[in-house]
């Protein structure tokens, strides 16, 4: 363990959770359509149901970890060295942290997930450098006020300075929309100015009928899912600064030199974006 690892606090008498390996797991799911191998056969069956649907669905997963990648490289080099990840999933290389650090050797990162499973593995695989600190924190991010009083957050941020937030991927598991707002509000409210949010969330605006039936694989298969228009998911940047190029799908978010229009916006199921908090 690195000495930049807080890794996380637990009570005396801690039990871990159960992991449930009779039922398919989103953050499995995507672990399985990454090429992961922490997945078990109900998450492999689910998968690929969806990927027969719709064999873009693992380029769109991709182009949403590159996008992630991409938007952390940018808020490391405006000098952004600490970062909140809010539904961190199974750690697949490069991390957020990864990214960060390789700009800024001494940013700070906290992961929060309340999957049993990613708890089980973050601590073999998340690995700070020595001038920085990481921690996982497992708790449900339906709860803010219950993250921001983790020790976790106290020791690894100074919430006095500038945070990103990090909300990638996971939103759509949050169906109530009423909800999923009032969430991302409650999370940049307790962030000073100057912080940042980064925000991917599913939509079937750019192949409506397979992306559509993927979502709804997710529901019957015990994994409610939310799709959302271009203008509902701007509605989460309200009272922010939207960056250049403002809510895009994944691909066309900053892309690389010389990448443009190697991914076809039908093959990518995600909006992202990217918001300042003056």
């Amino acid at each position: 363990m690195s000495d930049g690892m807080a890794w996380t606090h637990r009570p005396a008498g801690y039990q871990p959770p159960e992991i449930d390996t009779t039922v398919p797991h989103s953050a499995r799911v995507y672990d399985y359509i990454l090429g992961g191998k922490d997945n078990y056969p109900p998450d492999r069956e689910a998968a690929e149901q969806m990927l027969a649907g719709w064999p873009e669905l693992r380029l769109s997963m991709r182009e949403n970890r590159t996008f992630m990648h991409r938007a952390v490289r940018h808020l490391a080099e405006q000098g952004i060295d600490q970062f909140l990840d809010i539904g961190t999933g199974i750690p697949t290389s490069p991390n957020l942290h990864e990214v960060a650090q390789s700009v800024i050797p001494g940013a700070r990162v906290v992961y929060v997930d309340n999957d049993p499973i990613v708890l089980a593995h973050a601590g073999a695989r998340l690995n700070s450098t020595p001038e920085g600190r990481i921690a996982y924190l497992h708790a449900d991010m339906k709860d803010p006020a219950a993250v921001f009083a983790a020790p976790e957050v106290a020791e690894t941020l100074d919430l006095g300075r500038p945070v990103a937030l990090s909300i990638i991927a996971v939103l759509q598991f949050v169906t109530d929309d009423a909800q999923a707002y009032g969430l991302v509000k409650e999370y940049l409210d307790r962030l000073p100015a100057g912080s940042y949010l980064v925000l991917s969330t599913v939509t079937i605006d750019s192949s409506p009928k397979p992306i559509g039936d993927v979502v709804a694989e997710y529901t019957r298969r015990g994994m409610p899912a939310r799709n959302r228009t271009k203008a509902q998911v701007e509605a989460f940047f309200d009272g922010l600064e939207q960056i250049d190029p403002g809510v895009v799908l994944v691909h066309r978010w900053r892309p690389e030199p010389g990448t443009e229009g190697r991914v076809k916006d039908s093959e990518v199921a995600m909006y992202g974006g990217m918001g300042f908090k003056g």
